[in-house]
């Protein structure tokens, strides 16, 4: 089946995994206006695009370091679903949570197929409870070990899959790298949006109107960590409290809070050693990744203000066997406005994901 020339797909994994797809011959339309600017896109699609009403069952999990997530579960599906039903598991991007629109498409989507969809909220993300003085970070992979096994405990005789968005991709694919093939719980995974080099993404985070997305994160980790602040008083060390607290950027954020917490020498130590591009070529299940930039006459055009495509590790992708990478034209970060469900329904990448997933099951 041919590609569409308006994608880039490549990959170790290419011949093994092309067939799952049944629209990458098609074109990729961004949407009239809206798709023809990343920034406006970015902003339309976390604005603007529809967010599915879902009821959930929450369960909060203790880890075993005595903090805490939440995994919101799809209400009702316990007793409706047979107990060997796929499960995909969601990890949102920084701060995001089940209150997401992405995050709940992608919901309704699963379970539209009869798979058992759970949205695994970080710390203090979605409304999860803060109840020791650490979040979440690049870095740390504790927690998603923890979700996974607990996951797969519960139901073992379903296969586990997860997707993630952004953060929730850079750390699910650092997830992968250190699994091996026998160890790995997962089935398959779904990379989106994923920063893969957090250094560069924090190089072109401080630039012209990529600040406007910076200080909007930093405010909401801001309000995050205002709502848990007692759990740090008295802390001491190296933490600047005032500086977390008062955060302009996501930068400040992390050089008061986060690169302490996890136990790093500086903010680009921490951002460097965090990195997922280093893990693509340890990852021994299939996994898909798609990214917002073209690539073409080797020519970069910048499109995901916050994931630039001069990150991706697409040599390493190419010597992966379990490894596929589709790039789209446009899509801004998170947008993808594209596709059938254009402007305010589900993003271009949702059908491509579950084609994905469904061929692996």
């Amino acid at each position: 089946r041919r590609i569409h020339p308006s994608l880039e797909v490549i990959g170790g994994g290419l011949d093994l995994f092309l067939p799952a797809f049944k629209t990458l011959h098609l074109p990729y339309v961004p949407y009239p206006f809206i798709g023809w600017n990343r920034h406006v896109e970015t902003i339309f699609a976390a604005f603007f695009r529809s967010v599915p009403d879902v009821r959930f069952r929450r369960e909060c999990l203790r880890t075993r370091d005595d903090g805490a997530v939440a995994l919101d579960w799809i209400a009702g599906d316990e007793r409706s679903l047979p107990p060997d039903s796929p499960v995909l598991i969601l990890l949102p991007g920084l701060t995001g949570g089940s209150q997401d629109s992405y995050v709940r498409h992608m919901l309704l989507r699963g379970r539209s197929k009869n798979w058992r969809v759970v949205a695994f909220n970080s710390r203090g993300c979605g409304g999860s409870p803060v109840t020791t003085p650490q979040f979440y970070s690049a870095s740390f992979l504790g927690d998603m070990s923890e979700v996974v096994d607990h996951v797969g405990n519960r139901y073992p005789n379903a296969n586990l899959y997860a997707v993630g968005w952004s953060l929730g991709a850079n750390i699910l694919v650092r997830y992968l790298g250190q699994e091996d093939s026998n160890g790995c719980r997962l089935a398959g995974a779904v990379s989106l949006c994923n920063p893969f080099d957090l250094v560069i993404a924090d190089e072109d985070f401080r630039k012209g109107f990529n600040k406007v997305y910076d200080k909007a994160l930093a405010d909401s980790l801001c309000r995050i960590f205002k709502r848990h602040e007692l759990l740090f008083e008295d802390i001491g060390g190296e933490f600047d409290i005032p500086l977390a607290a008062n955060s302009k950027s996501v930068r400040d954020f992390d050089e008061g809070l986060t690169r302490v917490s996890f136990g790093f020498k500086s903010v680009d130590d921490y951002y460097s050693k965090s990195s997922s591009s280093d893990s693509i070529s340890s990852v021994s299940v299939p996994l898909l990744c798609i990214q917002a930039s073209k690539f073409f006459e080797q020519i970069y055009a910048e499109n995901d203000p916050i994931a630039p495509c001069r990150g991706i590790p697409r040599e390493r992708i190419l010597k992966n066997p379990n490894c596929i990478l589709i790039v789209t034209p446009k899509g801004g970060h998170l947008g993808w406005v594209s596709g059938r469900e254009a402007p305010r329904g589900a993003p271009w990448t949702d059908p491509v994901v579950m084609d994905f997933l469904q061929y692996l099951e």
